[in-house]
């Protein structure tokens, strides 16, 4: 009877362990709204000085598209790489667009970064936010960007003495 009623409660019954999972790498794919990709990509090379590594594109468009639809954009910042896709209105991905995601860059001048992220098109969310109310470093500034995401532009996080992971 334990074990029926741990099975109820969520717990696998017992079986042989199953061989672990080894990650390498984990890569954030943006979904936006098609055909925005290829724009989304020049923002996020001008503003944040992304590099593009790769790009596969739909090799079917429809006749009212001026260029195939970006499959995977892979792009990479400060070593660090992200997947940028158009996402039709029509694909079940597509109410994920442009929500639930933060991500954040980090910087010595973060001033200069968000300014620059400004004049590529994001818009600041508020004031720079310094010292110990600022969550990942001594200072930090947040925008959005023109496809709905949100970036928070930080310094490093300096060490604190006497805590341990």
């Amino acid at each position: 009877m334990a074990d029926v009623q741990e099975v109820q409660n969520g717990a696998a019954p017992e079986k042989a362990p199953a061989t672990a999972a080894s990650f390498t790498g984990m890569k954030p794919q943006l979904l936006v709204e098609a055909p925005k990709a290829t724009d989304a990509v020049q923002f996020y090379k001008t503003a944040f000085g992304a590099v593009e590594i790769g790009r596969s594109v739909e090799t079917k468009r429809k006749a009212e598209q001026e260029l195939p639809l970006i499959s995977c954009a892979q792009l990479e910042i400060a070593g660090s790489t992200f997947l940028v896709s158009d996402v039709a209105g029509d694909s079940a991905a597509a109410q994920t667009v442009g929500t639930g995601c933060v991500l954040c860059l980090e910087t010595e001048d973060v001033e200069a970064a968000v300014a620059k992220a400004v004049s590529a098109g994001a818009v600041a969310e508020g004031e720079l936010a310094e010292g110990n109310g600022a969550c990942c470093g001594e200072s930090v500034g947040k925008v959005k960007d023109p496809y709905g995401f949100t970036w928070l532009i930080c310094s490093p996080v300096k060490k604190c003495a006497g805590v341990e992971a």
